[in-house]
């Protein structure tokens, strides 16, 4: 059965190697200007008085993203300074999607990015966005096919708008349907 969880709730998760150790927690979720997933996560100390560790962890690294924790398989997962989590100039793209407008192919604007949702297990990825439409209504959408992200925007199939979800449990079947609408329209992308 495939979970999902919005972006926010994975910050303050424990990184946990598969032994058992603690390594920190998930301060920032960093995102790729490119495609609006995530590039690495930066960490910050476990307790009250911990502080930023200047570590990150990078996506690929991650073993697992679970309801509890981020498993990782050992302490070398984690790079040995935060560096990745810094945007290079030479990056088109804002890097982060939050407050960027999605707008349909086709030109229709659907609302602002407020989180992203991101399917967990072993092989995580951003399935969707939560944008906050002009109604101040939170949509969950998923993103299906081509996508398209810049500093400014992001891009979407048409049908999009058609498969959108209110909440967490119903966000697997609007992305099914979605998945299901694209391959069987193709011309939609």
């Amino acid at each position: 059965m495939t979970a999902y969880i919005r972006a926010s709730e994975i910050a303050k998760k424990p990184v946990v190697t598969l032994s058992g150790e603690d390594l920190g927690q998930i301060k920032d979720l960093v995102f790729d200007p490119g495609t609006g997933s995530i590039r690495c996560f930066t960490l910050a100390g476990r307790g009250l008085l911990a502080g930023k560790l200047h570590r990150a962890l990078l996506w690929e690294k991650v073993h697992s993203l679970g309801p509890d924790a981020v498993m990782v398989r050992d302490e070398s997962a984690l790079e040995d300074d935060d560096a990745a989590a810094r945007s290079d100039a030479k990056e088109s793209g804002g890097g982060d999607v939050l407050g960027v407008t999605v707008t349909t192919r086709g030109g229709t604007r659907l609302g602002t990015v407020t989180d992203a949702v991101v399917e967990t297990g072993r092989s995580p990825v951003v399935a969707g966005y939560e944008i906050e439409t002009a109604e101040r209504r939170h949509v969950l959408l998923p993103v299906t096919g081509p996508v398209t992200v810049s500093g400014e925007r992001v891009l979407v199939p048409d049908a999009t708008a058609q498969h959108s979800a209110g909440d967490l449990g119903g966000f697997g079947a609007a992305a099914e349907h979605l998945r299901d609408h694209l391959q069987d329209d193709p011309q939609e992308d």
